[in-house]
């Protein structure tokens, strides 16, 4: 089969996409980031709803800031997956039996606690960023690039938001 045939006929052969494959461990490295991210993004838009209180507004604005930074980098990672011939995987149920950022609380939420809150789900989406950061390496030194990017950019957010609660 040719691989013009292979991708009239909807079927993929590897002759049809070359390049770099991830390898099981690489795919399940980025997913796990993936998942993370997305995860984090929901639990800052859902902050961002339900926060009250005093610096109500920049805090808000700072939140929404972080959905965009993780929502970005969310989609890098499920295009990096993609590009090495993995699958992503975004569904609600796959984030919520895979994330491991605790669970955001429900109602208002002081402005206090939502940075409290909201620093420790940044630093545990980098603990995971981290985490698999020598095994991606390893394989795939462009992915690992992608990975000190993102991480960089949750750092900054954490210190920016943690600041907040912060006294000299």
């Amino acid at each position: 089969m040719t691989s013009t045939h292979a991708l009239a006929s909807g079927k993929r052969s590897d002759a049809a996409v070359p390049g770099f494959n991830a390898s099981p461990a690489l795919a399940a490295s980025l997913q796990a980031v993936l998942v993370d991210l997305i995860e984090l993004h929901l639990q800052a838009k859902q902050a961002h709803w339900n926060v009250v209180g005093r610096n109500f507004r920049d805090l808000h604005l700072q939140l929404d800031e972080i959905v965009d930074v993780a929502r970005d980098a969310s989609d890098t990672i499920a295009e990096r997956l993609r590009a090495l011939h993995a699958t992503a995987d975004g569904r609600s149920d796959t984030v919520a039996a895979g994330t491991t950022l605790p669970a955001f609380p429900t109602g208002e939420q002081d402005t206090a606690r939502v940075v409290d809150l909201v620093v420790n789900r940044l630093r545990a989406a980098v603990a995971t960023l981290r985490g698999v950061h020598d095994g991606v390496d390893a394989e795939d030194p462009t992915s690992a690039d992608l990975l000190h990017g993102i991480i960089e950019g949750l750092e900054k957010q954490a210190w920016m938001v943690g600041a907040e609660n912060a006294s000299s």
